[in-house]
């Protein structure tokens, strides 16, 4: 089966982690987003992935110049220009001329979803298109979805009012598409598979919706990539972490944390529920706590992090306090 892999997002939540590198690599736990991926879904027997990208595609072609990603073999569509979800998908159709059914899925998603069982699914019932649903406690900010007792989509609603929405099951972010599908999505203007894809199967009968109560999680924000590291350092993915090496002193106290390769961290430093990723310095009787910090940044001695996420390169000043904050690169490209 081919798969059709979304990464084409600016990452704008994720900024200053995303002014030099696309979100799907970033690292959980010094594993690229995109090869887990990419990992699990040739796990559920998709044979190669096409990247539909516009944003740094020279970060992927770079990082995997063999054309291979997680040994699953890739090629990819570049846009010229953004053009939504649904425009996306529609570009890349055109480029990769899948003839048969094929998935399509959001880069920035991490879930253990049993993707043979939603085409599976989406054959037995013969739908144009099958959405994953995943549910959640508030589905406010998501695209919520009602189905009959047969799975076919009655209501595809983007991103409802709090106190009102009448499902608590989402689009997960993960489709399987017949080629016919694609036809209906307009050319030459950017379209939203969300807001006008969707919607309009549902209307016509052909969108179905299988749920699913496995690992989900978007990674679209600071806390969300935080999460995501933490819950694979604590063996709540099949995938076993694979911790970078670093440097650490013995009188430092590292809880719920992943330190990246060639990071050094002083003596009585405290690092809490963070994400240090490589070579960054970590000063004397500093503390880290509940931040990022990109590549190449030196917190020097007693300073202290709450909260903050700090750009490639920064130096953050001795015994400097900054709480909730945002630094940007130091010197972006």
């Amino acid at each position: 089966m081919f798969a059709i892999v979304l990464v084409g997002g600016f990452g704008t939540r994720l900024r200053p982690l995303t002014e030099h590198v696309p979100k799907q690599m970033l690292p959980i736990c010094g594993i690229p987003m995109i090869e887990l991926v990419v990992g699990h879904l040739a796990d559920h027997g998709v044979e190669k992935v096409g990247l539909a990208m516009g944003y740094r595609p020279d970060a992927f072609l770079e990082a995997y110049p063999n054309g291979y990603i997680a040994e699953t073999p890739y090629e990819v569509a570049v846009e010229s220009e953004p053009l939504g979800t649904a425009g996306a998908i529609r570009f890349a159709v055109e480029q990769f001329q899948p003839k048969e059914t094929f998935l399509v899925l959001n880069g920035d998603v991490l879930t253990d979803l049993d993707v043979r069982a939603l085409v599976e699914f989406h054959h037995e019932v013969q739908a144009e298109v099958t959405i994953a649903l995943q549910p959640v406690d508030d589905p406010s900010s998501f695209g919520v979805v009602t189905t009959d007792t047969r799975g076919r989509v009655e209501a595809f609603i983007e991103k409802p009012e709090k106190g009102s929405v009448p499902s608590h099951n989402i689009n997960a972010g993960t489709y399987v598409l017949e080629p016919s599908a694609v036809e209906q999505i307009p050319q030459g203007r950017p379209v939203s598979v969300e807001r006008e894809t969707f919607p309009e199967l549902a209307a016509s009968g052909t969108l179905y919706a299988l749920p699913s109560a496995t690992y989900w999680l978007d990674t679209g924000t600071p806390q969300q990539f935080i999460q995501a590291n933490l819950d694979m350092l604590n063996g709540k993915r099949k995938q076993v972490p694979h911790l970078p090496e670093a440097v650490i002193d013995p009188t430092s106290l590292i809880t719920q944390s992943v330190i990246g390769s060639g990071s050094e961290v002083g003596v009585g430093a405290i690092i809490d529920k963070s994400v240090v990723l490589d070579r960054c310095q970590i000063g004397a009787n500093s503390e880290v706590l509940g931040s990022i910090l990109s590549e190449d940044v030196r917190v020097g001695q007693g300073a202290r992090l709450d909260g903050c996420v700090i750009g490639q390169g920064q130096h953050i000043e001795p015994g400097e306090i900054l709480i909730n904050q945002t630094r940007p690169e130091l010197n972006p490209t």
